[in-house]
C-alpha cells in the first residue's frame, strides 16, 4: 500500500470565503501515483472547514445567509467564548459545515457524483491556514 501526505496552506483577505479547492487536490492525486484507494482532506484549523458541495454561486451566498442566521458574527458580546477573541461565530459555523471529507479514488480518479467538488471554507481569515490531504491505496 502506498502513502502520500501533503499540506496546502491557505490565507484569505476577508473573514469569509469558500474556496473551489477541486484542482489542487487533483493535483495532489496525480503526484501520489495512486490509482486506488482512499482521499481524506481536512482543515487543520479549528475555524475552518472543508466539505464537498456544488460551486454554484448562488448557492455560495445561500451558504453565508444561512450560517449567518445560525451563527451571526455580531454582537461579538453574545459569545462567552468571545471574552480574549472575536471568533466563536466562526467556530460554530466550523462545526455546522464539517472538518473533513473522505473520497473513493477509482482508476485514478476522484470518485465523485455529479457537481461534487471540494470546498475550503474560511470563517475566520486574514491568516495562514493549512489542509492536510492524506491519500492511501495502491
Amino acid at each position: 500500500m502506498k502513502h502520500y501526505r501533503k499540506e496546502l496552506w491557505f490565507s484569505t483577505s476577508s473573514r469569509r470565503k469558500l474556496i473551489n479547492i477541486t484542482a489542487d487536490i487533483n493535483n495532489c492525486l496525480k503526484e501520489s501515483l495512486i490509482k486506488e484507494g482512499l482521499l481524506l482532506c481536512n482543515a487543520m484549523h479549528i475555524t475552518s472547514s472543508v466539505f464537498i458541495n456544488d460551486d454554484e454561486s448562488g448557492l455560495h451566498q445561500d451558504f453565508e445567509i444561512w450560517l449567518e442566521k445560525l451563527a451571526p458574527e455580531k454582537p461579538y458580546s453574545r459569545y462567552h467564548h468571545n471574552s480574549f477573541e472575536d471568533n466563536a461565530d466562526a467556530h460554530l459555523k466550523r462545526t455546522i459545515m464539517g472538518r473533513e471529507v473522505v473520497v473513493a479514488i477509482t482508476e485514478g480518479r476522484l470518485d465523485f457524483g455529479p457537481w461534487e467538488q471540494i470546498f475550503y471554507g474560511e470563517f475566520d481569515g486574514k491568516r495562514k491556514k493549512r489542509v492536510l490531504v492524506k491519500i492511501t491505496g495502491t
